[in-house]
């Protein structure tokens, strides 16, 4: 569209000169209170829905009578599928605009939430048989993968973009924290949601509704940013504190933008600036995933619910709610008040975590498990900020686009291997006991096998 065009002008909240970018709207001291709050839900709104779909998808699985495993992997395709898009919507929010991309990743969302509540209704009604249901929610999952990633990374970009340096960590903070509130709000709303009509089913139909109604508020009222000239704006990860920017290494917030034109050197995984911290993020990921992958499954075989599926989704919402209300703590409370460094905020993160692995595993009833579980999500609540703020800090700010898709890449990237997990938990539960405590050693010490190096302007 023409940069001159009075109907752009109309929409736009600023006059673009040549050579500005999606970024290149001025900052202010502060977001407006309105706008910033449409983030935050726009934000919350996928963490919602997923976390609310994990606390019932082990009770959907035992009443179409499908494996632990083939549950799992219903995920995998699109976890994948995420880690590949991510960078690449990271990289294209530049171009086209974040409103564009938070758009695209929302309907993605609302609209896969939508047919694949819709078909697994068909699965538990007995219309279609168990695994196809399965194996189309699968297929349907794949749009969210290839889509959905769009939201986050631009979301943070806009955020990033729109606000003064010296309130940025704090209103990134708040953004990043609306997900850890979406946790809490997820598996607490989902047993409410097994309605009488729909069955368990009613979840996914209920927060497909919420994502169009944001969606709707989305497109009225966030203005369009659609940039004149492409450009490669920063896309900020979720900081690690609230309010304190308090770098190990890095460089200051005040350093002088590139020019519009430059383009940074490719970031590479192997780089010795970030491969520290990106293997932390790896094993203690994996770590996080098992965690979450296997919790509905044990809840259901240590309280004796695999013959009564719709009795499991509260105890498994329960143990899921305590879980999100300790990375709230975490992150709303320990990081603002201690202010640890990545390192430290990555290694205490998984001395806790390994704690309640432990709890978790020895547990033979709901408030043991909701004790280990809510003790290991403490732990990863310290360390996933630790580690993308490590990342984040160990780059240039030309480089930050580039890592930060490296970091969503790599959430995704981890869920590969949830059906392994599961798979051990089945066959060879020991295994698994042992391994996710080793990880979390591994995710501890793997930051001191990366040089830290001082970013390059």
């Amino acid at each position: 569209m023409p940069a001159n065009d009075p109907s752009l002008r109309q929409t736009e909240p600023f006059d673009r000169q040549p050579g500005q970018t999606a970024d290149a709207e001025p900052v202010t001291e502060h977001l407006p209170g309105p706008r910033l709050a449409l983030l935050f839900v726009v934000s919350m709104v996928s963490a919602t829905g997923n976390t609310a779909m994990q606390s019932v998808m082990p009770s959907i699985g035992t009443q179409l009578r499908v494996s632990d495993t083939a549950i799992s992997l219903a995920f995998t395709l699109s976890a994948l599928l995420w880690a590949v898009f991510a960078p690449y919507w990271a990289r294209r929010s530049d171009q086209r605009g974040r409103k564009a991309m938070m758009t695209l990743g929302l309907a993605a969302f609302s609209i896969h939430f939508l047919l694949g509540g819709f078909v697994l209704w068909l699965g538990l009604a007995g219309l279609i048989g168990g695994m196809i249901a399965l194996v189309i929610f699968a297929v349907v999952r794949l749009l969210n993968g290839a889509l959905g990633s769009a939201t986050s990374s631009a979301v943070q970009a806009y955020v990033a973009s729109r606000s003064a340096p010296a309130d940025r960590t704090r209103v990134l903070a708040l953004i990043a924290s609306s997900m850890g509130l979406g946790t809490v709000i997820g598996p607490g709303l989902a047993p409410l949601l097994v309605l009488p009509v729909v069955g368990l089913a009613g979840p996914f139909i209920a927060f497909a509704l919420f994502g169009f109604v944001t969606l709707a508020a989305l497109r009225l009222y966030l203005p369009h940013d659609r940039p004149a000239f492409a450009g490669h704006g920063d896309i900020a990860p979720p900081p690690l504190m609230p309010g304190s920017a308090m770098p190990e290494t890095g460089e200051p917030e005040d350093e002088p933008a590139p020019p519009p034109e430059s383009k940074p050197p490719r970031l590479r995984w192997a780089d010795p600036r970030v491969r520290g911290w990106t293997g932390a993020g790896a094993c203690g990921g994996v770590a996080q995933v098992a965690l979450i992958s296997i919790t509905g499954f044990l809840v259901l075989d240590r309280l004796g619910l695999r013959g009564d599926p719709h009795a499991g989704a509260a105890p498994v919402g329960l143990v899921m709610m305590c879980g999100a209300f300790a990375t709230l703590l975490a992150q709303w409370g320990l990081i603002p008040m201690l202010r640890p460094g990545p390192r430290t905020a990555v290694i205490s993160g998984m001395a806790l975590a390994a704690l309640g692995l432990t709890i978790w595993a020895l547990a033979q009833d709901l408030h043991t498990i909701a004790l280990g579980y809510s003790i290991a999500s403490l732990g990863f609540g310290l360390h996933r900020p630790g580690f993308t703020s490590g990342a984040s800090l160990a780059v240039s700010r030309r480089e930050q686009g580039q890592v930060a898709g490296m970091v969503s890449s790599l959430f995704g990237a981890v869920y590969v291997a949830a059906p392994l997990t599961v798979w051990l938990y089945n066959t060879h539960p020991a295994t698994i006991y042992l391994a996710l405590p080793v990880l979390c050693l591994a995710a501890a010490l793997a930051p001191s096998f990366g040089t830290r190096l001082a970013p390059a302007a």
